[in-house]
């Protein structure tokens, strides 16, 4: 979980993210909204892309597994941010109605980096994991 700078007045919050903010440049930004309550999204895994997730409005359940483990985490303050590096397998769930969650990626969209299939992925962290 990465802390962002975040400034607050009378007028409201301002959230900030800088370059050195990060573990990687940004390359691509995408945000999703308007997923029904309780949607699940992602279910796929990336091998090669870094991530950073943040909920810029509501709440939302990411569920991380690296092949052998699973963390769970919940988000709901923009302020707070989820890195997740190369060869995680996500999962999104949605838990509040209006929900809005921002993704900083460090790679283009890059058809070949997903692993669609959760066996798949399972066999091939394991190979990443020097198991066979």
């Amino acid at each position: 979980m990465l802390q962002l700078p975040r400034h607050v007045d009378g007028r409201g919050s301002l959230g900030v993210i800088e370059a050195h903010d990060l573990p990687f440049d940004i390359r691509r930004i995408y945000y999703l909204h308007d997923v029904p309550m309780g949607a699940v999204r992602g279910e796929h895994g990336h091998r090669r892309l870094e991530q950073l997730i943040l909920c810029m409005h509501g709440r939302v359940e990411v569920i991380l597994n690296d092949g052998k483990r699973q963390f769970p985490f919940t988000l709901t303050d923009p302020n707070t941010g989820l890195y997740l590096p190369p060869g995680l397998w996500r999962r999104l769930r949605f838990l509040q109605p209006e929900t809005t969650v921002c993704v900083l990626a460090s790679r283009p969209y890059e058809k070949d980096d997903y692993i669609y299939d959760y066996e798949e992925f399972l066999a091939w962290a394991r190979q990443r994991q020097g198991e066979g």
